[in-house]
């Protein structure tokens, strides 16, 4: 690690997260880890079974389009879905502060049983823990899950060159809400986050195109980390168009305000897909019959030139490098 203490860049997602889990994380736990590096482990148990747990300290605890109780059932269940499987389990930790309002805290669970109900999962089992005043923010929470494996698993190295790549919606919506709710920014449009369960529109995608080799949501580092992660795993080159890109003009100018690359803007409620072509507009017909998918398009596709980068023709016919964020873009999005 180039530092030696935590900085909260070591949480954004980006170079300097991947440092800590490799160089320090990883490392310790030595051989009892098991080196599947996805959003989810898939476990063989008789059947195959995929887990995953995140913890939620996003700030502020409400924002336009969720709050922190959506979010952790949200980023759980997503990442099950990522795996190839259907979400079934949560597990609810929570860690409250002294002095949150009662009424806060029933506004906050009562969000993740409606979210639950969507997505079609059973909070199974929990922890509560109170702190004293300054012990955390409020409060921040930790989830779960389990899910069942059915047909093939999603694996980034099993992406080749040829491929189209897909996107759910519109990019980097959470994170300019977030940003925008933190620094009291005034935004025109109805911009607000994209947090919502896609394990639905995930199963409809494997079913409408077999051949997709993964799956990722485009959380912490937003897109541009995603799509770097699967080039160097998969050692292929992504080329992205720009004029494809759908990013809200809202975005765009929170962006620009504070000098950041709309591409590493997180989503809460988007993901990433790559498949072949000759399944493409299959593909997209059963996303945009989906509420979390209406606005599905093709960005790009994957190259045999500069494997391990992703890079972006502009609308002026040149070619730029899409950079893998450094880190501390926007800390406690999540």
């Amino acid at each position: 690690m180039e530092h030696d203490i935590i900085t909260l860049a070591a949480g954004a997602g980006g170079k300097i997260s991947q440092s800590l889990l490799s160089e320090v994380i990883l490392p310790a736990f030595g051989e009892a880890v098991l080196p599947q590096f996805h959003d989810g482990a898939v476990l063989e148990m008789g059947e195959r079974l995929a887990f995953t747990t995140d913890s939620y300290v996003v700030s502020p605890r409400f924002f336009p389009g969720g709050n922190i109780g959506k979010l952790a059932v949200c980023g759980t269940v997503n990442d099950l879905a990522m795996t190839g499987a259907v979400p079934k389990y949560l597990s609810v930790g929570a860690i409250i502060e002294e002095g949150l309002p009662i009424d806060e805290l029933r506004m906050i669970l009562e969000t993740m049983r409606e979210t639950a109900l969507e997505a079609g999962v059973r909070i199974a089992t929990g922890d509560t823990k109170v702190v004293g005043k300054g012990g955390v923010d409020g409060i921040f929470i930790n989830t779960a899950g389990i899910g069942v494996v059915e047909g093939k698993e999603m694996d980034p190295r099993a992406v080749t060159a040829g491929l189209d790549v897909i996107v759910s919606g519109t990019l980097g919506d959470h994170s300019a809400t977030i940003l925008a709710k933190r620094h009291g920014i005034e935004v025109e449009d109805d911009l607000q986050s994209d947090c919502a369960p896609l394990a639905n529109l995930a199963a409809d995608m494997r079913r409408a195109a077999p051949s997709i080799p993964v799956m990722r949501d485009a959380t912490r580092g937003g897109a541009a980390a995603v799509l770097n992660e699967i080039a160097e795993a998969a050692d292929v080159g992504i080329l992205l168009e720009e004029e494809l890109l759908p990013v809200r003009e809202s975005v765009e100018g929170i962006a620009e305000l504070l000098g950041i690359e709309p591409l590493a803007l997180a989503n809460e409620g988007k993901l990433i897909a790559f498949c072949d072509p000759s399944e493409t507009a299959a593909l997209l017909s059963a996303m945009h019959a989906s509420p979390y998918g209406k606005d599905a398009c093709r960005i790009g596709r994957t190259t045999t030139e500069s494997p391990g980068l992703v890079a972006m023709k502009t609308g002026f016919g040149g070619v730029r490098i899409v950079e893998m964020p450094l880190g501390d873009i926007v800390p406690r999005i999540c």
